[in-house]
């Protein structure tokens, strides 16, 4: 467990805890009878502090030589739990359709199949370009529900709120959509490899 693999393993021990503050108002209402804007710079803190360090452990892995096999794994699925459980707290809240949300994990777990199908023939399956394209339209998606639930929490700008639900909804139609398409590189990737060791030159 070296530095860059510690800043993933921190990255997975957030995505519960912005679980829990996220829905505390709602599980809970009669603790929080001042309103859920406390929640606010909470979920802000959480979300800065794991994309932060999404990009400090792959720079440590990098500068410091520590890239492995473990963390070439290890990283997407840290992305894909904490972005996961992001999306389930906005499905809750009505902002994501439940459609699409299902979309988006049967495309980690096809991806994650893939993993595993390649691991078996001796090769590990890192994030590709897409794979990447996806996770910034999937932070841009996040990033603008969760300035969307601090309007509404804080009671601000509520003029606002109506336009920023469809620009909200319009970006992650746009992520999903993004997602799938990267889902078909790395099947690409999958058959060009079994090709290969199936009909080495």
């Amino acid at each position: 467990m070296n530095l860059a693999n510690k800043l993933t393993l921190f990255r997975v021990i957030l995505s519960p805890v912005f679980f829990v503050i996220y829905l505390s108002p709602r599980f809970f209402p009669s603790l929080f009878t001042d309103g859920s804007g406390w929640t606010v710079p909470i979920l802000w803190i959480i979300f800065i502090v794991s994309e932060t360090t999404d990009f400090f452990d792959g720079l440590a892995a990098r500068k410091l030589n520590l890239t492995s096999d473990f963390g070439k794994l290890f990283d997407p699925f840290a992305d894909t739990l904490y972005q996961l459980t992001c999306f389930l707290c906005f499905v809750i809240e009505g902002l994501f359709p439940a459609t699409l949300f299902l979309l988006v994990i049967y495309r980690e777990y096809g991806i994650l199949f893939l993993r595993n199908l390649m691991l078996k023939k001796g090769v590990t399956l890192g994030a590709r370009l897409g794979g990447k394209i996806k996770t910034v339209s999937y932070i841009i998606a996040l990033s603008a529900a969760l300035l969307l639930i601090s309007l509404e929490r804080l009671e601000i700008f509520e003029f606002l709120v109506p336009y920023f639900k469809t620009g909200t909804l319009v970006v992650f139609i746009i992520s999903v959509i993004i997602a799938i398409i990267s889902f078909f590189d790395y099947l690409y990737v999958y058959h060009k490899t079994v090709k290969n060791q199936e009909n080495p030159e």
